[in-house]
């Protein structure tokens, strides 16, 4: 039965499956990109951009059921549990398909600088830590502090937030307490979303999707093409982890490797651009509401659990997993896995739209924006909080 469900061709009707297909179209188009006459077709005339886009999106989807393959060799699986959603053991490992796809197209296509180096460094070395803890099991105390002092390295490189004056001390202190706290808490909070079929790969896409518009508008050229290759590496992936046309459950999970990978890198590439040509608070405020979901889930689930007396110190905060997220509170309210995803998807694109409404915008226009995310989400929630009663 296990086989049945996962294998590329139906084995009941002796036909090549849809996902059969587009395995082999994307083995096929990988292997056409390092043909020099299709390389010197897109660098010079097409785009840089969709050839790191094409290379990701194909690397990652060719790769994908080799991961699923090792995964269960080694037994490096999900169980399910009251806790989760899933009813039967999945292997994970999705998420090394998506950084060797990601690591892979922005190496054989564009020169790294020191910066982007150091970056991609601490999210595969936060990423190896995870993937020990998707086979073997750690603490969350232990990875939380492999995030901190990956974010550490990240400051010492000046990856950090602007926000303050830096030339002081209280302005510098401030200014590293804020990174620490936007890249563990971003990384977390995408890791908590990685709890339903096509979640934290879609949101992760749409994200980085959003940040490469951004960048391009802001004529951050390296930026956006490390946003491409992050959106291809997603959507090479997500055929695997969602089916759009069907309530099949996923065959392969990112696990927690993929989920934190996805989260530092996003919320790192964050910090390191500048989102705005002319001014800090538009700058800032870009970010903050393409990163509104995760901002406003991490929020909610904090105070939620504090209030109710589920959380009573760090301790417990850290190390609480319950139902009580964004999605799952959906789930509730929507009876349906696949509508809650979707929702979260499309609330996604609405606060991301509104974000690249800000290139030219005035600060006044950044905080109006904001304070509109914020009343859409509290609308949601409510809404959400009803359908939750009536349960």
């Amino acid at each position: 039965m296990q086989k049945s469900r996962f294998a590329i061709f139906n084995s009941n009707s002796k036909k090549i499956s849809p996902l059969r297909i587009f395995w082999l179209c994307a083995i096929i188009t990988f292997l056409l990109l390092f043909l020099p006459i299709v390389r010197f077709r897109f660098f010079e005339y097409i785009g840089r951009w969709l050839y790191i886009l094409i290379f990701a999106v194909s690397l990652s989807a060719s790769i994908t059921p080799l991961m699923r393959t090792i995964a269960l060799k080694l037994n490096i699986v999900d169980l399910p549990d009251e806790r989760k959603v899933h009813k039967s053991s999945t292997p994970l490992l999705g998420g090394v398909a998506i950084i060797i796809a990601f690591i892979s197209a922005l190496s054989a296509n564009m020169i790294l600088d020191r910066s982007s180096i150091v970056l991609l460094s601490c999210a595969v070395f936060v990423a190896a830590v995870s993937l020990i803890d998707d086979w073997k099991g750690l603490s969350a105390r232990l990875k939380l502090l492999i995030q901190l002092i990956a974010v550490i390295v990240l400051i010492y490189h000046g990856i950090i937030l602007h926000l303050f004056p830096g030339n002081t001390p209280w302005g510098y202190g401030l200014n590293f307490i804020l990174t620490v706290f936007w890249i563990v808490g971003i990384t977390n909070s995408l890791n908590f979303f990685d709890g339903m079929d096509g979640l934290a790969a879609g949101i992760s896409a749409i994200i980085a999707f959003f940040l490469g518009i951004v960048a391009f508008q802001t004529s951050q050229t390296f930026m956006g093409w490390i946003a491409v290759a992050m959106v291809g590496s997603c959507l090479g992936f997500l055929p695997y982890n969602f089916h759009f046309h069907s309530k099949r459950p996923a065959s392969i999970f990112l696990g927690d490797t993929g989920s934190i990978f996805l989260g530092f890198t996003l919320a790192a590439l964050a910090v390191k651009g500048n989102w705005s040509l002319h001014n800090p608070i538009v700058s800032f405020a870009a970010p903050v509401l393409i990163f509104w979901i995760l901002i406003f889930d991490m929020t909610y689930i904090t105070v939620e659990r504090i209030l109710t007396g589920k959380v009573k110190c760090f301790k417990d905060w850290i190390e609480y997993v319950g139902k009580d997220h964004l999605h799952h509170r959906l789930y509730t309210l929507l009876g349906d896995k696949r509508k809650a995803v979707l929702f979260i998807y499309f609330l996604c694109a609405i606060l991301g739209i509104s974000a690249i409404a800000l290139r030219n915008a005035r600060p006044i226009d950044a905080v109006l924006l904001i304070s509109q995310a914020f009343l859409i989400t509290v609308a949601i929630s409510i809404l959400e909080y009803s359908g939750r009663q009536r349960h």
